[in-house]
Order: C-alpha cells, then sequence, then structure tokens
C-alpha cells in the first residue's frame, strides 16, 4: 500500500544479476525432459536444485512468480527502496550449505549485527528522564549491566540461562541436517532397509548424549510455555518479554501455550560465520542470498525459468511421476518431482487425488496453517528517533539501529493480551512488533540519507471477526495503529513515511504461497515436527506417490531460511535415483 492508502501495483523487480538475465533468455529453450524437476525456486528448492545438479543430476526449475527465492526475496516496491519483502533477517541457513555451495563466490555478503535486540519502555511520569532500554549484544558483561537496570539476579541468572539455552541448541544440530528415522522402513521394511535406518538414529542418539542427566530440563524447555520456563530464571518483565518474542515470533501462540518453547529454540539455534546464535541483514536484501544459490546451481548446468507454473503432476498409469504440466500446457517429463511448494498445494492442488491415499489426503487438509503474522514493508526519509535512544546529531546510524527493535514487549502480559484479541478474530489492539532497519548496515537498500524498515507484526487472523474481510480499508487501519504505537516510542516517525507496502496473513498466501500466511508452511508445533512433518509416516520427504518428494518448509526440519528442507531432500532424492 502506498503512504496515502492506495495500492502499489506490481512490485518494480531489482535490477537483475547476469546468470539471472540470460536464464529468462533461455526460457524459450525449454526441455521436453530433465532428470528431475523442481516445483518453486524458493530457497529450498533452489538449494535441492544445487546439490542435485552437482551430483550429476540434470534438474530444471519452474518459478510461478517473475522472480526467484520464494520468501527470501528482494523487491524494489517503492521506487529507489529495496525490500526484503517477506523473510527479512539470516541466521538459520545451515553451515555446509555455505561452504558446499560456495555461496560467498557466488555473491552472498553479509552483515552481521551486534548488538542485536533492542527492547525500548515506555515510563509514563518520566518525561524529565530518557526511558529506559535493553539493549542485547554478544559482549555479555555489557549485557548484564544492561539487564541490571531490571534485576541484578536476572544479570547473574543470564550467562547460565544463554549455556542451557546453547546446549540445547547444541544437542538439536544434527537431527537438522539428516531426515528423521524412517519408522515405516524400521518396523516394516526388509532387513536391508531396517539396516539402512538404523544410521538414521545416530543424530537422536548423538543428541541424547549431548543433554544426558539434564534430559528432563530440556524436555520441559520444548513442552511448556515459554512463560513457565523463564519464569524459573527470571525476574524482570522487560527481559521475560524480550525473550519471549522469539517463542511466539511467526506462531500464532501466546508466551502462555505449552510448546511455545520449541519455536523459541528455533530462533536461538541458527549463527553466521562461526558466531553462535547471531542474525544478520543480507547485502541487497533477502534476495540476494537466493541469487547467489541459484547462480551456484547454474554454474553446474541447472536451468530455472520464471513465470512458469506448474499446473499438475503427471502420472503413470503404474502410479510413478512422469514430470509435470505446466501452466501454458508444456509437459515435462522426469524421474523425479521435487515439490518446494506447500504441502497443501503438492497435494490437494497439484498432484491428482486417485493417487493418495485418503487417509493421508485428510491429514494434510487438517494441517495446523494459522498465522498471525502481518509484514509491513516502509520507506522512510530519516531514521526513527526514540526517546529511549535519541539519535545522532548527524543523522548516521547508532548500534541500536541495526538490531530487532521490539515494541510493545515490555511485559509478557501485552503479549498474551495480543494474542487473545486475534483469538477473537480481532487484529491486535498494542501489536507485538519487530522493527528492523537493514539500511542502517547495508546502505545499498535505499537512496542517500533514506531508510528502509521490517515491520514484522503480530496477531492479525487470516478470517476476522464481524463479518469483515482485508480489503484496502481494513489494511490501512490496521497499518496506521503499527504507526501510531511506533510513534509513541519514536515521535515523528508519521511524519518520515515515505511509502508502505501491508502483506496480511491472505496476501502472504496469495503472493507467496503460503498457506493461511504461515511463514512456515504449516505450525512448528511439537505435533507437526520431525516424525510428524508434514504427517506421521511421511516424514523423509517421500511421499506415498513413487517419484514425488517435499523440499519445502512444510518438511523436516521446518521453516525458516535454513536450507536444510532442501538439502536433505536432494540427498534422499540421489539416493533414491541410485538405486533405480
Amino acid at each position: 500500500m502506498a503512504a496515502n492508502g492506495r495500492g502499489l501495483g506490481r512490485a518494480v523487480s531489482a535490477p537483475c544479476p547476469a546468470w539471472r538475465r540470460a536464464h529468462w533468455e533461455a526460457k524459450g529453450r525449454l526441455k521436453p525432459e530433465y532428470d528431475a524437476v523442481v516445483i518453486g525456486a524458493g530457497h529450498n528448492g533452489l538449494v535441492a536444485a544445487a546439490y542435485l545438479q552437482r551430483l550429476g543430476v540434470n534438474t530444471a526449475i519452474f518459478e510461478r512468480r517473475h522472480v526467484i527465492g520464494g520468501a527470501a526475496v528482494t523487491e524494489e516496491i517503492i521506487p529507489g527502496f529495496k525490500f526484503s519483502r517477506a523473510s527479512y533477517l539470516l541466521s538459520l541457513l545451515r553451515p555446509r550449505i555455505y561452504t558446499d555451495l560456495e555461496l560467498k563466490k557466488h555473491g552472498l555478503r553479509l552483515h552481521l549485527r551486534n548488538p542485536y535486540s533492542f527492547t525500548p519502555m515506555l515510563e509514563e511520569g518520566t518525561t524529565s528522564k530518557v526511558p529506559r532500554s535493553l539493549l542485547l549484544g554478544t559482549d555479555m558483561v555489557e549485557n548484564q549491566k544492561q539487564i541490571a537496570q531490571f534485576s541484578q539476579k536476572d544479570a547473574q541468572a543470564f550467562p547460565k540461562y544463554e549455556a542451557f539455552m546453547n546446549r540445547l541448541a547444541l544437542a538439536i544440530d544434527p537431527l537438522l541436517d539428516a531426515a528423521p528415522v524412517d519408522m515405516e522402513a524400521f518396523w516394516q521394511g526388509s532387513l536391508l532397509q531396517r539396516l539402512k535406518s538404523l544410521s538414521t538414529l545416530t543424530p537422536l542418539l548423538q543428541a541424547g548424549r549431548i543433554l544426558g542427566a539434564q534430559l528432563p530440563q530440556y524436555h520441559q524447555v520444548l513442552t511448556a510455555p515459554i512463560t513457565k520456563v523463564l519464569n524459573q530464571w527470571f525476574e524482570s518483565e522487560p527481559l521475560k518479554a524480550t525473550l519471549a518474542t522469539d517463542a511466539v515470533i511467526g506462531a500464532m501462540l501466546s508466551p502462555h501455550t505449552p510448546g511455545s518453547g520449541y519455536v523459541l529454540l528455533h530462533h536461538v539455534m541458527g549463527g553466521l560465520e562461526g558466531v553462535q546464535g547471531a542474525w544478520g541483514y543480507v547485502e541487497g536484501g533477502m534476495g540476494a542470498l537466493s541469487d547467489a544459490i541459484a547462480s551456484s546451481a547454474t554454474a553446474h548446468g541447472a536451468s530455472i525459468f520464471t513465470e512458469k507454473a506448474v499446473a499438475k503432476v503427471q502420472v503413470s498409469s503404474g502410479g510413478r511421476v512422469l514430470g509435470v504440466v505446466l501452466q501454458d500446457g508444456s509437459e515435462v517429463r522426469s524421474k523425479v518431482v521435487l515439490s518446494n511448494a506447500s504441502p497443501q498445494i503438492t497435494f490437494l492442488k497439484l498432484t491428482p487425488q486417485e493417487w493418495l491415499p485418503e487417509e493421508f489426503m485428510e491429514r494434510i487438509s487438517q494441517l495446523d496453517t494459522q498465522s498471525p503474522v502481518t509484514k509491513i514493508n516502509v520507506a522512510v526519509n530519516r531514521l526513527p528517533d526514540f526517546l529511549a535512544a535519541p539519535n545522532a546529531a548527524s543523522g548516521q546510524p547508532l548500534p541500536h539501529h541495526q538490531c530487532s527493535i521490539h515494541l510493545n514487549c515490555e511485559d509478557t502480559t501485552l503479549l498474551h493480551q495480543a494474542f487473545e484479541d486475534a483469538m477473537d478474530g480481532w487484529p491486535s489492539h498494542r501489536p507485538m512488533i519487530e522493527l528492523c532497519i537493514p539500511s542502517s548496515l547495508d546502505p545499498t537498500l535505499a537512496p542517500p540519507g533514506c531508510h528502509v524498515i521490517s515491520l514484522f507484526t503480530q496477531y492479525t487472523p487470516y478470517t476476522l471477526a464481524g463479518g469483515k474481510v482485508w480489503d484496502e480499508q481494513e489494511r490501512n487501519a490496521y497499518a496506521d495503529k503499527v504507526f501510531d504505537c511506533i510513534e509513541a516510542y519514536a515521535p515523528g516517525f508519521k511524519g518520515s513515511v515515505v511509502g508502505r507496502d501491508i502483506l496480511t496473513p491472505p496476501d502472504l498466501e496469495r503472493i507467496f504461497g503460503l498457506p493461511g500466511g504461515n511463514i512456515f508452511h504449516c505450525a512448528m508445533g511439537l505435533d507437526q515436527l520431525y516424525f510428524s512433518r508434514p504427517v506421521p509416516l511421511h516424514s523423509s520427504y517421500r511421499c506415498p506417490l513413487r517419484g514425488l518428494y517435499l523440499c519445502g518448509s512444510g518438511a523436516h526440519p521446518g521453516g525458516g531460511v535454513m536450507g536444510a528442507a532442501g538439502r536433505n531432500a536432494a540427498h534422499v532424492v540421489f539416493g533414491d535415483l541410485k538405486s533405480m
């Protein structure tokens, strides 16, 4: 949406790299047959194709949109301002993918953030002094000084909490880079299949060995409400609420919801360039990451076609994948098809229903896809000036500007109240806001003196109460509410806005193919993870239809810009191709 409320047309594409221009020009040279076809050029699909092509599997990717990357995309929505339009931060991408695909060689540049978290307070009755704030980074001593403003006890406990969570992340780490244990093969397969499936137990055994006698405490982290976990460590609400944001972000959960602890873990188990837990900005926006992966894939011979939507998966009379049919009627044969689309689109829309078991279809249709997220991309002509951390006279970015800036996050009660609003069918009265300014570290994203701002906000229900729909009026009313909240922390913000792009859950679904607007394709609850992602007995990337595989966020280990699902699926597919 433009600042005046009028909708923008199709986003202006950022200048595309030479490899992409070459492959767009090569679209007319589509071949009738490949070894493998990938549906969707999201980051997982690109990773899968890059690995398969390196293994000698001739692979083509077909992307519905005019630009590759799926949710990891850069778009020039407002002239001169380049936005990471959906996903906006990097941390979870698996280290082996960086090295195996030589992403730095293919142009990937990162800006690590330190400090990384800033939570300003709204403290009434303190007009004579600067309100307090909580600034966290990699310097533990400085972190403790910041936390001590609110609680000396919490300052002492924080290093122990960090060590505790890092150990859990270390234990989970091996599970991310391997397919889940194939229980069907383990119990019902041939002797050879059973022996092969034993090797998939190794990551589980490694995890158990790392956790050791503390396994019961860690089990509680994964299954309890995050408030229960944090209350055992801390007493100050600003610290607890700041940490709790990672437990609910992108999820239709309250901090009081059992299992919210795993979502927190999912957001703290990454790292960048050897720095555990680090998050950063991709130079040029998230689309530059997708470009680097695509460049690695095409350098080895993979083909990428944009504006080529797949209409359906072709199946032989014997019940095996034959390839795909494109929206324009073109038929492309292949030995295997990998779908980077969501499980719902893959199985309920693209795959002929007669080849899928009824029980499987029913489970897919019942997947929890609730999403609380409305993403707002904002172009501004100056940096936000926070009461809790006034701007420099020069107007240059200060350390807190590079952080994830948490607004309406001074108390876990605020987060729960925002969640309850959405459960009643209304956008949150005081939304939880994560505000990021990637141009504070990457000036290539905006004109001189200007900035791009990412607002990841929740909670907004997909379906509104009272018969209302997410039309232009409702979108703008919600965005105005978010801007009013920011204005309270940073007076003058609304006057700095040049333009905005509002993406409610239905918009995220329509544009990026995210079911219900869910950034993870389906919820990251314990009932939809590991053995059960997307559904029980179908968590090894294979599907009931022979030759069809899932390689996106709806497969293990789930969402986030991780690439693990794409990499793991590619190795499963390659093993199956070898045994054909």
